[in-house]
């Protein structure tokens, strides 16, 4: 059945990417208004069964609303919305809107047997589909095998046809909404490079309270192997065992030890690797970060509780602190 979702108000957007990824990596972050629902995106993220899927919320109410107005997810003519009149910005409640927004995408990510937050082609079609309405969906699946942007154009001339209307939707939604996603900047990219592109949305955050608390913490404990398995989580990782979920360094460094992918102090790590620090200076592991590149000789990471922030660093190739490196199979 196809559910209408309203059109979507486009001001100031940039042209439609090419299909060849061309531009992708002009991301663009939420603005303070979206960061301010944040909660309440956690909460019904988690009712609703998408609790890895934030950040796309995030995005979607930024392309939607920017975070402003009464109706943020513009989900008035969502088949969930059974309190309001089904037509565009009918819903006066924010709260009420999130909570009907949230379960619009929960909806069409399943629908789109999206796999996890770096599952970029079938969070595409979901995606379209939450422009479009459910009904997109079926239709590029049966047709295509799934979304392409000249399907989503086909699909939106046939719907304005069939009603009479001057357009339908926003054809180029998934682009749109890509580049408020921190992982949609590397649509085109591999997994280490998503690995990479979560952790530098994080710098800056001091204290690791997401980190320690997603482990199921209520206190604060050192958390540079969390931030490194939430960094996994959120591309879903853990999930497919590229990487472990760890709160101890040196368990970190067995595991990769034992699986084969470990490499001493010298090697030159790739972006995405694991890497690990012994400040004790005691031969034994005690840090660990992500390695954001290498280059001019130079190491660059993104770690977690280093001065209990998370921030870039860099070190000179070979030397200490660095004690080796772990390689997962991404």
């Amino acid at each position: 059945m196809l559910i209408l979702i309203p059109f979507v108000v486009i001001i100031g957007v940039a042209s439609m990417l090419t299909s060849s990824g061309e531009g992708r990596s002009a991301y663009v972050p939420v603005s303070p208004e979206v960061e301010a629902y944040r909660p309440l995106i956690r909460l019904y993220a988690a009712q609703y069964g998408i609790p890895k899927y934030e950040d796309l919320i995030a995005a979607v109410m930024m392309q939607e609303s920017g975070g402003h107005g009464s109706d943020p997810m513009q989900c008035s003519e969502s088949g969930y919305n059974t309190r309001y009149p089904h037509a565009p910005n009918s819903i006066t409640d924010p709260e009420y809107s999130i909570d009907v927004g949230v379960h619009t995408l929960a909806d069409v990510l399943s629908m789109a047997a999206v796999e996890s937050p770096i599952d970029l082609d079938r969070i595409s079609l979901a995606l379209q589909g939450y422009n479009f309405g459910p009904g997109y969906i079926s239709w590029a699946l049966a047709n295509y095998g799934g979304y392409s942007e000249l399907n989503a154009i086909e699909f939106s001339d046939m719907m304005a046809a069939r009603y009479g209307w001057a357009g339908y939707g926003d054809k180029s939604y998934v682009s749109h909404v890509l580049r408020y996603y921190p992982i949609g900047r590397y649509f085109m990219g591999e997994g280490n490079t998503a690995m990479v592109a979560v952790a530098q949305t994080q710098i800056g955050n001091t204290g690791g309270a997401p980190y320690w608390s997603w482990w199921g913490l209520d206190y604060r404990v050192e958390w540079c192997a969390i931030f490194v398995s939430w960094c996994a989580d959120q591309c879903g990782y853990l999930d497919a065992g590229v990487l472990p979920k760890m709160e101890g360094v040196r368990p970190y460094v067995d595991w990769f030890i034992e699986r084969g992918q470990w490499q001493g102090r010298d090697y030159e790590p790739s972006p995405g690797d694991i890497i690990f620090f012994d400040w004790e200076s005691d031969g034994l592991a005690d840090h660990v970060g992500i390695v954001e590149k290498v280059e001019n000789g130079l190491i660059y990471t993104v770690e977690g509780n280093t001065g209990d922030i998370c921030a870039e660093r860099h070190y000179t190739m070979g030397s200490a602190p660095v004690y080796g490196f772990g390689l997962p199979l991404y």
